[in-house]
């Protein structure tokens, strides 16, 4: 088994393909067949598999989340770090803090189009900590 600790700095609110960074945990593990699981040790920032080839994808996925959970909702609350506060953490509830992905022949086995991204949900930059097992 082979855990590691990863910190990934964002730019603020943005998508980061850190398929490359996940991949080289997967290497240094030395599995040649099992799951590598992801968790980001966070709470207004995600974890997905989205298509990777087409920037536009990843836009569009933030356009669809801005207009489902707007910055500054009046119905929120919670607004202890700005107006994109609660409305982070609404976007983790949506989506997810975990991912585990087969190991096939010493490699991540996503499908072609496939990319493992962080999502930055605050608007600040910050420094967030994913902690990848592979076993």
């Amino acid at each position: 088994m082979h855990q590691n600790e990863l910190t990934i700095e964002t730019r603020g609110r943005d998508t980061l393909d850190i398929t490359d960074r996940i991949a080289r945990e997967v290497t240094a593990s030395g599995v040649d067949t099992g799951l590598c699981h992801v968790f980001l040790l966070h709470t207004s920032a995600s974890l997905l598999i989205n298509e990777n080839a087409d920037p536009d994808v990843q836009r569009d996925l933030e356009t669809f989340f801005s207009d489902l959970v707007p910055d500054g909702d009046s119905r929120f609350r919670h607004r202890a770090e700005g107006a994109d506060d609660m409305a982070a953490h609404v976007r983790l509830a949506l989506t997810h803090t975990d991912l585990t992905i087969p190991v096939r022949q010493g490699h991540l086995a996503l499908g072609t189009w496939q990319g493992i991204f962080l999502w930055e949900h605050r608007h600040k930059p910050h420094h967030r900590h994913i902690l990848v097992t592979v076993r």
